[in-house]
């Protein structure tokens, strides 16, 4: 069967919802899908004056809004690539991606555009604001005139008013280009996922299959996570436009008064997050209501203890809009007591599994049908198994294969051959599978950590840039709740050669702390040093066996 057109999805929604509110900045803006259906054939005529082909890149870096959403389905629908950037990346992180993808245009928010030098990314052919799409620098005439004219231009093409029949768009084949997510900001470890439409469709149709039948024309959803990272992009905002839904865009950082007051107001249909949103708020709002002695000892009776676990879950459903079908995390591990203490509850919630590569599910499970400490079956149209001789019983490195998968890393055919071999992704993720087809991940041989807002945070590249500092012989970094915290083993020899008696180095370190965190992303930099006297345990290959140091005191 041949892949049906993702475009196509994106159009059917636009026609069939045309007065319906599609897009809102939380206590901002309203779009409604006539109005994105508007703006998107404004930027379509900004893009051909700018020179833009099909298959020509097109990156933004902002956070989300409405404006952001129009951009990346405008990009698109036109049949142009999309280069999603996280706007708290660094401005040299920026210019790196920008280059390496070679964009011909830059969407940009207000607050990253401050920082950039333009002169950084010499082949853009024009770089514009996404908050109200001015023109921020235009590097030929074309650009700057359809910018300049483009209601003019908009009226000669449509004269007869804009119709739900003028909207039609490039279709996509399956396996064409559509994105380009780069999970590093840094130039050495810069790996560019290449998504094709098969992938975006296929987590599309396992959206509608899944969370379908439970959501409606008009219904709210939340996007809180990040929509430069596929997991918030495919289900907080591209699944809900196709399904009718009214999506509102947190535009600022979500704190959990943000949180909780947003909740309350719209009641959310369903709701994605990651564990540290979710472990926030149990250990605010559950935890200390359970703790006390009189409460334990009524849970001991038990009677009275089913009373108190529905009383928690409605208090707790009611922190979250009191309206969801289910709350879905993902992205990272899920602290495993309060994970116990959701589904003693029986609260609905449930775990799934992806990665960048796969755009992004690999695995889920409705809540009802979800195992606890499992990340649910193998998504539709994906397959997975266990690289190990009882994939059972013995941890093995999960292996994937099916429409989801990427098509590569962008200019980078080492990582991509490494990755992609013998028909299968390799995920470097370990686990298990049960007789019944669930995945339970063992560990994750990456490394990678989740910032509370779901962005990815690579240790190695933190330490690479730690090692290099004063006295700093080697280094961890090591997540404790949202912090991060590095550990050191400095070059003691060297210390005392310059007469540093060993309490000195610590104000050396966090000398080096305040340094570091200058070149670092808001959510990628250390609370602080902690320093070892003796040097970390290494395996055979001399690389540092990380796991020892996980549960370290700082």
């Amino acid at each position: 069967m041949r892949t049906p057109s993702f475009n196509k999805q994106i159009e059917q929604s636009i026609k069939d919802n045309w007065d319906l509110d599609a897009l809102s900045d939380y206590k901002g803006e309203t779009f409604q899908y006539k109005d994105i259906a508007r703006i998107i054939e404004k930027l379509h005529i900004i893009f051909e004056h700018s020179n833009v082909k099909p298959g020509d890149r097109i990156a933004l870096c902002g956070r989300n809004s409405a404006h952001w959403g129009a951009v990346f389905f405008a990009t698109l629908t036109y049949g142009a690539v999309a280069v999603p950037i996280l706007h708290e990346f660094k401005a040299d992180q920026i210019h790196n991606i920008v280059n390496h993808s070679e964009s011909k245009l830059l969407f940009v928010g207000d607050l990253v555009w401050k920082n950039l030098n333009a002169e950084e990314m010499p082949h853009l052919e024009g770089i514009i604001n996404i908050a109200d799409y001015s023109l921020l620098e235009g590097r030929t005439q074309d650009v700057i005139y359809a910018r300049e004219h483009l209601n003019l231009l908009f009226g000669e093409r449509y004269p007869m008013n804009f119709r739900k029949h003028h909207v039609t768009y490039h279709e996509g084949a399956p396996d064409e280009l559509a994105v380009i997510n780069y999970t590093s900001g840094t130039t050495s470890n810069s790996k560019g996922v290449m998504i094709p439409y098969r992938a975006l469709w296929s987590n599309l149709e396992f959206a509608k299959e899944a969370l379908g039948p439970h959501i409606s024309k008009g219904d709210n959803i939340i996007s809180m996570l990040p929509m430069a990272h596929m997991y918030g992009m495919a289900f907080e905002f591209i699944f809900e436009f196709c399904a009718g839904c009214h999506i509102y865009f947190l535009t600022k950082n979500p704190s959990p008064n943000i949180l909780f007051a947003a909740f309350a107001e719209l009641k959310p249909r369903i709701i994605i997050a990651v564990p540290l949103i979710i472990e926030k708020i149990i250990r605010k709002a559950v935890l200390p209501k359970i703790q006390g002695t009189t409460v334990k000892m009524l849970l001991k009776v038990p009677v009275i203890r089913q009373k108190i676990k529905d009383k928690i879950c409605e208090q707790l459903r009611s922190a979250f809009g009191d309206n969801f079908y289910e709350i879905i995390i993902g992205g990272a591990a899920f602290n495993r007591e309060i994970e116990m203490l959701l589904h003693d509850i029986g609260f609905n919630y449930t775990v799934g599994y992806g990665t960048t590569e796969c755009a992004p599910i690999l695995s889920y499970a409705d809540w009802k049908e979800f195992v606890p400490g499992s990340c649910g079956k193998s998504a539709p149209r994906m397959e997975l198994k266990i690289n190990s001789e009882d994939p059972q019983h013995t941890v093995g490195e999960i292996l994937a294969r099916g429409e989801n998968v990427m098509l590569g890393y962008y200019k980078n055919e080492e990582a991509t051959k490494e990755t992609l071999r013998d028909g299968w992704y390799h995920t470097g993720d370990l686990g298990v599978i049960d007789e019944n087809g669930n995945l339970f991940i063992k560990g994750r041989s990456k490394n990678m950590l989740l910032g509370a807002n779901g962005q990815n945070i690579y240790p190695e590249e933190i330490e690479d840039l730690l090692n290099n500092m004063t006295l700093v012989n080697e280094s961890i970094v090591i997540q404790k709740g949202e912090k991060l915290y590095g550990l050191v083993y400095p070059d003691f020899e060297e210390a005392h050669n310059l007469g540093l008696q060993d309490e000195n180095l610590a104000d050396v370190m966090e000398q080096n702390r305040t340094e570091l965190n200058t070149q670092l992303p808001a959510y990628a930099q250390l609370s602080g040093i902690k320093i070892f006297s003796e040097e970390f345990e290494k395996t055979p290959k001399k690389s540092i066996k990380r796991f020892l140091y996980t549960d370290t005191e700082v």
